[in-house]
């Protein structure tokens, strides 16, 4: 793995940070630093998100945004669930993360500085956007079948109005098979790119990106499990994102909207149309109630 580390950064003058980057693993056990470095980022997000949500539950001007206003979580909630967040971090999630950095390593994803530009990595972040949005529908979908629903995604549903650390508040097994839509992404598209069609350097997998990735789909999710749904939200910028107004219906009703990121496949297969519908006639309420 050493030998991974190495490149021909010797022509090539690092900023501060890749130079910080590469001082991190120096003379340690690679395997070891990317599982630390990856755990404590992941807790740090995970939790670092959900702290301005928190804030916004006990000012009463943010209570307007709230998409399900008649529920309040209690303290107990928020205890219970963080409890039980931090098992499955330390238990299961732990150990994948470091079983990640053998495995991605073994398919050649380089490690050491310097860093890719952004316009290599934000072509790979949108290809696993897309892959983990497909793959989270159809598996997401399969979920809700009634055996597999009662024995495990009915953990995922404790919580009808979701706040933003119930994102990852799942059965073991139900983590292992959605998760693999974050990783298991990133190791393919690496398989096929470096591997398969040796598409050439500018293709390869480096682990900021792969950190990155994970940075962005925790905000995601921390974010769709929010309950809030502000005029800031990025879904009232971007149509096709699905947000928190979209997976908070999905908690509430506890059918349809199953994907993650995007709209596109629950419009495609017509999952979201009793959403669609709730949404207009909550916005022809509103209209009538301001005609009064």
């Amino acid at each position: 793995m050493e030998a991974l580390l190495q490149n021909s950064t010797s022509s090539v003058e690092l900023n501060w940070l890749e130079a910080k980057w590469d001082g991190m693993y120096e003379g340690r056990n690679p395997l070891v630093v990317t599982g630390i470095f990856a755990f404590l980022m992941h807790e740090v997000v995970y939790f670092g998100r959900f702290i301005p949500f928190l804030i916004c539950d006990f000012i009463p001007y943010f209570q307007k945004y709230k998409l399900q206003e008649n529920k309040v979580n209690s303290n107990e909630d928020y205890w219970n669930c963080t409890k039980k967040v931090l098992y499955a971090h330390f238990v299961f999630e732990g150990p994948l993360i470091f079983f990640f950095h053998p495995m991605a390593t073994l398919l050649g994803m380089k490690v050491s500085a310097p860093f890719p530009a952004w316009q290599q990595m934000a072509p790979q972040l949108a290809i696993f956007f897309l892959f983990e949005d497909f793959y989270h529908y159809h598996m997401h979908r399969f979920m809700h079948w009634p055996p597999f629903y009662k024995k495990i995604h009915k953990v995922h549903h404790e919580y009808a109005a979701p706040f933003g650390i119930a994102a990852e508040y799942a059965h073991p097994v139900e983590t292992m098979i959605l998760g693999f839509g974050t990783i298991g992404g990133p190791l393919i598209y690496h398989a096929f790119s470096s591997l398969v069609f040796d598409l050439g350097s500018a293709w390869d997998l480096h682990l900021v990106t792969m950190l990155l990735w994970i940075v962005l789909r925790l905000f995601q999710a921390i974010d769709a499990h929010s309950g809030y749904d502000f005029p800031w939200s990025l879904c009232n910028w971007v149509p096709f994102w699905a947000g928190a107004d979209h997976h908070d219906y999905h908690h509430q009703a506890f059918i349809g909207n199953y994907a993650s990121s995007f709209r596109i496949w629950d419009y495609v297969f017509g999952t979201d149309k009793k959403y669609r519908a709730y949404r207009k006639r909550q916005a022809e309420e509103k209209r009538k109630l301001k005609m009064k």
